[in-house]
């Protein structure tokens, strides 16, 4: 982070949070959540539509539509963390101080870990939910980091960043620890770490399977680190897009270094492959289970420099992706819901095979363009729902909706 002009010092000559008041909501933020949260519709739309059943990713049989497709999603959860911390920051600006903010943190993030375990998993296994078992995905991992971050705000801010620095930029010292090493506390290990069923070994039937996509280490820290960048956000709009366009340069300068050596930070190194593209595609491969330095480094170096970008995007189309932006939880739990309906009716009827869990079956489906044109009606028929929920937000200010 050296090339970058972060000084952690400097934090401390700055006003308290809680002496602002006023902050405006700031629509880069907004926009830029907007178009993850779109973003992030087309990797579930590919899941469920697409006849392609392997990991699209897999260098040896994926095209560069495939690829392209399934990597760009990558940007979707660490971008969503880290602004998820951001937007907890500007809302002290907002008349809410740090006690309040971290009574609000703790409730919502428990409520969105409840949602993961009931409604989330409702949608995703359209309303017939397996008894057999629990993924721990992206919103529980988003709902026990808000939890933690309700502690950390009280740290001094410095203070706040080393803690993020170390976890983001640390963790993966840790990977030479299997969690099988850990004996009893195997499903420590891997809530903390590594990904994979808390029981160890592979789905069993016969028991309750309680799978960790998303270890909470790495996703904390970016958190605490997206806190820390609202306060390098809540400043004039000159100073915003510097701080922005000089820590996304040094953030995807880390990455290139990184990588480029196979020095550090990611457990699977690039390797010389059949073909340039390939070869490029092999050097952006990198591990999101749980998220590496480098895939950290890769993603968010990009989504800061779009954030300063997005200080400038106006017109219609700004409006349209903001709409999504200002109510991601409410536009997730209604993409789950549609998505999985829509596969549901669709496998049935084309294919006359229903499915009821994550993963469709192992034969049909549709091609990539088919994939595209879902996804941007699924993206069309939830705009006006969540413009109204946008707006209801906007002129109410119920405590409800701020849990949605």
């Amino acid at each position: 982070m050296n090339t970058t002009t972060f000084d952690v010092a400097s934090l401390h000559t700055q006003a308290p949070p809680q002496e602002r008041v006023g902050s405006p909501r700031l629509d880069s933020v907004d926009l830029l959540r907007g178009v993850v949260m779109i973003v992030m519709a087309l990797d579930h739309t590919r899941d469920y539509f697409s006849d392609v059943h392997f990991d699209p990713t897999d260098l040896t049989r994926t095209s560069a539509a495939l690829f392209l497709t399934r990597w760009i999603t990558h940007f979707c959860a660490p971008v969503f963390m880290l602004l998820a911390g951001t937007s907890a920051y500007l809302s002290l600006g907002r008349g809410r101080g740090k006690a309040d903010l971290s009574r609000f943190l703790v409730t919502r993030g428990l409520w969105l870990v409840l949602l993961e375990l009931t409604v989330i998993k409702l949608g995703w296994e359209n309303w017939q939910v397996d008894p057999h078992s629990a993924n721990l995905m992206v919103i529980w991992a988003l709902g026990w980091s808000m939890v933690a971050l309700a502690a950390l705000i009280h740290l001094p801010l410095p203070a706040l960043v080393a803690f993020g620095l170390v976890l983001v930029c640390g963790h993966n010292l840790l990977d030479p620890w299997p969690a099988q090493a850990f004996g009893a506390f195997e499903w420590l290990w891997r809530i903390l770490h590594v990904p994979g069923f808390l029981s160890g070994g592979d789905y069993d039937p016969n028991r309750f399977n309680v799978f960790v996509a998303y270890p909470l280490v790495p996703w904390i820290g970016v958190m605490a680190l997206g806190f820390a960048l609202g306060r390098w956000l809540d400043t004039d709009a000159t100073k915003r897009r510097r701080v922005l366009l000089r820590l996304g340069s040094g953030l995807i300068v880390l990455f290139v270094v990184l990588r480029a050596g196979n020095l550090y930070g990611d457990a699977r190194p690039w390797s010389p492959q059949a073909s340039p593209l390939l070869t490029l595609f092999s050097f952006v491969k990198t591990t999101k289970y749980p998220p590496s330095l480098q895939y950290l480094a890769m993603t968010l170096g990009p989504a800061l420099l779009a954030l300063a970008l997005f200080e400038r995007w106006r017109g219609r189309g700004a409006d349209f992706v903001r709409v999504f932006g200002r109510v991601p939880m409410f536009y997730y739990l209604l993409h789950t819901f549609l998505l999985s309906s829509l596969a549901a009716i669709a496998w049935g009827v084309v294919f006359g095979e229903a499915f009821f869990v994550w993963e469709p079956p192992a034969a049909g489906g549709w091609s990539l363009p088919v994939v595209y044109a879902i996804w941007i009606g699924v993206v069309l028929v939830l705009y006006v729902p969540c413009r109204w929920f946008a707006a209801l937000k906007a002129r109410r200010r119920e405590a409800w909706l701020s849990y949605l």
